[in-house]
């Protein structure tokens, strides 16, 4: 993962439940988007074929990686497929310790101030504040008092309206998932829906410096 890309553009896309059939017309709509991060969950019935196919398919354009990594056999399955970065819900110091020593951008999730400052203090890249929507930008704010200098992912509950609260109350990133690649519109194979939805995201989407 090119973090200083990620930096510039700071929105996860996270795909769970996909299917196969799904996966090129889904990664060929969010090329046409711009959006450029995108994690695959392991809890996705053939997780590490599809973070395969997609990296081998969509690899050079797009920031592939793993989410929903639980232990270390996620893990090790998620690197042979090709994943760039790694994404948890929980903090886990055995995946974290393994991603710093692989230089593999980490993202352990975490809610309460002892389990930001942990997951931290262990090397994680940023800390995926979730479900951040519990509390919204103003925790964000709080948070940043003490830990000025943690970088925090807001994940849960981010919509277009309120996405730029996020990022001024502190938020360094944010992630957005089953609003948008919602499973009827899968089924559906409404990818227009899709695509605008993520458009909408896209167009609130602060500018940073390069």
């Amino acid at each position: 993962m090119d973090l200083k890309r990620f930096h510039r553009k700071p929105l996860l896309g996270i795909l769970r439940g996909i299917a196969p059939e799904d996966l090129e017309p889904l990664f060929d709509c969010i090329l046409g988007t711009g959006l450029e991060a995108v994690e695959i969950t392991m809890n996705t019935e053939g997780a590490a074929g599809l973070i395969q196919s997609a990296v081998k398919r969509y690899g050079k354009h797009l920031m592939i990686g793993a989410g929903t990594v639980l232990n270390l056999k996620d893990l090790r399955l998620a690197l042979r497929s090709g994943a760039t970065f790694i994404v948890s819900p929980v903090v886990i110091p055995s995946v974290i310790r393994a991603c710093v020593r692989q230089k593999i951008p980490v993202f352990p999730g975490a809610l309460v101030p002892q389990d930001i400052y942990e997951a931290w203090q262990a090397g994680a890249t940023m800390v995926k504040v979730f479900p951040a929507g519990c509390f919204g930008p103003a925790y964000f704010k709080e948070l940043k008092g003490p830990f000025p200098k943690i970088e925090l992912l807001a994940c849960g509950g981010v919509r277009p309206e309120n996405m730029t609260a996020y990022f001024r109350s502190g938020a360094s990133a944010v992630a957005i998932g089953g609003s948008i690649f919602r499973k009827d519109w899968l089924r559906g194979k409404k990818f227009n829906l899709i695509r605008r939805k993520l458009q909408a995201y896209l167009a609130k989407l602060p500018a940073f410096p390069c």
